[in-house]
C-alpha cells in the first residue's frame, strides 16, 4: 500500500450553519468508509498567504487550496475512486498525488 495525498481546492460557502453541519456529516460518512485507509483524515487550511519574489499578498481566490488528506491505497486509479465520492466536490476540486518517501 502507499500513500496518497487528497489536495482540496475551493472553499465550502454555505448558507447556514445547518448547511454546514450537513456538509460535514456527508464528509464524514464519506471518510468512515476507509476505515484505517484513511491515514489523516483531513488537515483544512486557513488565513492562506501566497508567497512570491514579489512579497506576500493574500490568496483569497475562489479556488484556493483549503486543505488535504492523505489516504493509502493499492494504486493512484484506487485512490482516484476514493476521492470520487468526497462531498468536497460540491464545493471545488480534489487533486490526488503520490505521496514519495524520502531517504534523510
Amino acid at each position: 500500500m502507499k500513500n496518497y495525498v487528497l489536495i482540496y481546492y475551493g472553499e465550502p460557502k454555505f448558507k447556514s450553519h445547518e448547511d454546514g453541519a450537513k456538509y460535514m456529516e456527508k464528509w464524514r460518512a464519506w471518510a468512515g468508509r476507509f476505515g484505517k485507509a484513511l491515514v489523516n483524515p483531513v488537515v483544512p487550511f486557513k488565513g492562506v498567504k501566497a508567497v512570491s519574489s514579489g512579497g506576500v499578498s493574500d490568496n483569497n481566490s475562489s479556488n484556493r487550496l483549503t486543505g488535504y488528506s492523505v489516504v493509502q491505497a493499492d494504486s493512484m486509479d484506487a485512490a482516484i475512486e476514493m476521492a470520487k465520492g468526497c462531498p468536497h466536490l460540491e464545493h471545488g476540486t480534489v487533486d490526488v498525488a503520490e505521496a514519495m518517501e524520502m531517504n534523510h
